[in-house]
Formats: structure tokens, C-alpha cells, sequence
């Protein structure tokens, strides 16, 4: 072989190599960038910030409040601020929004009144509402079992005489859904020393009612006892549907979820008095009456047997037939000549 040719190619093996070794040494040297932690952002103080959205005159409950890290210089003085004096979750319990929060926004002290501040109840009552007291009993307030910002049915027990001098008519009948309570005697917070609900017997119980309903309650006190019917929390889907098929609210035609938040708030912040329901005392006893008594007769007039119709011998019990001509009815008992 030439001298010549053999030289070129042993250069040109040795300077592939070369070439080889250089790139193996610089694919090794060049592993996986190694990740480098980055320095955490400092976290800011702790606020109180909302869970849900909560409209005016919303009673706060351990579940409406908790704390979030907020950026150290967007804190305000008027924040609670985990800590500070005041701010303890269990102090706040049984306050009532003045003005509206939203979820996730931070609660101000001017956004929430304590009870016993000056316009603590008139704060606690929503655009249009009164409030009225009912006085109650051990049994009639489910044994203390009602607190605030529960929602209750209103049932009345009365006693129905008519005119006759037999039993009067035992009868209840639900006149108000879904009425919300405020407050429990004087009080609008019912919680011991560790925040727990405590169960007590009341004597009155103060709701949130229209002004018309408000009316009907002070009738019902005078008529016989009022009773409190607590409600279940998935009360709220059912008279939902029930407004809905109703046609008692106008459902958002958009899938908007605001407007349907707005929507289902409204219904299940609104008492209502139609669609009552009642029993009288033939239903629970059939030693009960179910009508009211009939009007008694007179002393001069007798009494006529019972089932003899008007212009009957009172001695017959049997069918008759009325004959009506013209203006003119004539009733003739049957088998009569």
C-alpha cells in the first residue's frame, strides 16, 4: 500500500478519537442543571379573613371566621390580627355583620358589632325586618334547644268553642316556615367560657320577621300557645324547589353561579306563612271532635232528634224527599201518604 495513503488514514482515525473522547468528556461534564432552592418569601402576620360569603346580619359562628397569612404591608390597623388583643376567634363568636364581607376578604372591626353595642339587634336584622318576641316555655322551646341564627316553624294551639255546649275543637296549625331567631332571652350569644353552645331553658325568643308577619304573631299570642318547630340545615334545597315549582322566585336563565348564590340566600332567607298545615283533635283521638260545635237550641225551642231534617215528625228516622216547587220546599218522608 502506498506509504503515503496509509498516513492519511491513520490521521484520520486518531482525529476521530480525538473527536469521540472530547464529546463523551463534554455530554458527561454537562449532567442535569442541579435545582437551587429558592429563598421562601417571608410569610406576613396572620388575619381573620371570611370562609363564605357573609351577607348583613349574619350571626358569625366558629365556622364564618379563620386565620389566612397576609403580605406585611397590606396589613391594616382595622384587621384582626392573630395576637392582638380582640382578635381571639372565640371573642367574635355571636357578633353581627354590618356590612357585607365577602369569602376570603379580611374582617374589619367596623364590619362587625359586638352584642350590647348601640345598634347591635337593629345591625342584626336585614333591609325590611322586625323583630318580635314570643314567650316560651320549657317544652314550647324545644328545651332550650333553639339558639340564635337557627330557623324555626311557628306552630299555634287553640281551643275552638263555636256555639253549642259540647267540647270545643282542639286544633294547631302552622302558621309561620322557616322564621329565623335572633336572640334567646336578652342574650344573642349562648356559649360558655370554651366557646360550646349550652343548652338552657328560655322564657322568650326574639325572630326576624316582615312587618305583616310580625302582626300575625301578636294575634297568635292572644288566640292560644305558640309551639317552635326547629328546622333541619337541609331544610334549605327543599324549600328551594318548593318556591321554585311555585313560581314564587324567577330562576336565572344564565349558569351564573353568583346570581344563584343570590338566589338560594334569598330563599333561605325568607319566612313564609302560606302552604299551613293543621290538625284537629278528631286526628290525634277519636274521643275528639272534628268540626266545631254546632249552635245549641233555644229554651222555648225543641230539640229535634238527631238526623230529622227541618219540618220532619223529630219521632221519624227515616229518608225523606224535598220537594221543591218554585220558591215553595216541601219535604215528605218517604213511605208518608
Amino acid at each position: 500500500m502506498d506509504v503515503k495513503k496509509l498516513a492519511l488514514l491513520i490521521g484520520a482515525l486518531v482525529i476521530a478519537g480525538v473527536t469521540a473522547f472530547m464529546a463523551k468528556s463534554m455530554f458527561t461534564g454537562a449532567g442535569a442543571p442541579q435545582a437551587v432552592a429558592r429563598q421562601a418569601a417571608p410569610v406576613g402576620p396572620e388575619i381573620m379573613v371570611a370562609t363564605r360569603t357573609l351577607p348583613v346580619g349574619t350571626i358569625i359562628t366558629a365556622e364564618d371566621l379563620r386565620y389566612q397569612p397576609w403580605p406585611e404591608g397590606l396589613v391594616q390597623d382595622a384587621y384582626y390580627v392573630r395576637g392582638e388583643e380582640n382578635s381571639d376567634p372565640t371573642t367574635l363568636i355571636g357578633t353581627v355583620v354590618r356590612n357585607e364581607i365577602n369569602a376570603g376578604q379580611p374582617a374589619t372591626r367596623g364590619s362587625l358589632i359586638r352584642p350590647g353595642e348601640r345598634g347591635f339587634l337593629a345591625a342584626a336584622l336585614g333591609p325590611g325586618m322586625r323583630a318580635v318576641t314570643v314567650s316560651v316555655s320549657e317544652t314550647s322551646g324545644v328545651a332550650g334547644f333553639v339558639f340564635p341564627g337557627d330557623r324555626v316553624d311557628m306552630v299555634l294551639t287553640q281551643e275552638v268553642a263555636g256555639g253549642g255546649d259540647g267540647a270545643p275543637l282542639q286544633v294547631s296549625e302552622t302558621i309561620i316556615r322557616n322564621i329565623r331567631v335572633l336572640a334567646v332571652d336578652n342574650s344573642i350569644n349562648t356559649r360558655d367560657e370554651n366557646g360550646n353552645q349550652v343548652a338552657r331553658n328560655r322564657d322568650t325568643v326574639t325572630f326576624e320577621a316582615t312587618p305583616q308577619l310580625a302582626e300575625k304573631i301578636a294575634v297568635a299570642q292572644r288566640l292560644g300557645s305558640i309551639t317552635l318547630s326547629l328546622r333541619s340545615l337541609a331544610d334549605t334545597t327543599a324549600e328551594l324547589e318548593r318556591a321554585i315549582a311555585a313560581g314564587e322566585i324567577d330562576v336565572p336563565e344564565s349558569d351564573d353561579p353568583t346570581a344563584e348564590r343570590s338566589m338560594l340566600l334569598a330563599v333561605a332567607n325568607r319566612p313564609t306563612e302560606g302552604g299551613t298545615t293543621y290538625t284537629v283533635g278528631g286526628d290525634v283521638s277519636r274521643f275528639q271532635r272534628r268540626s266545631v260545635p254546632g249552635r245549641a237550641p233555644e229554651n222555648n225551642e225543641a230539640a229535634p232528634a238527631q238526623g230529622a231534617a227541618p219540618g220532619v215528625d223529630p219521632a221519624h228516622t227515616g229518608p225523606v224527599v224535598r220537594i221543591a216547587r218554585g220558591n215553595a220546599v216541601t219535604v215528605v218522608p218517604v213511605g208518608a201518604r
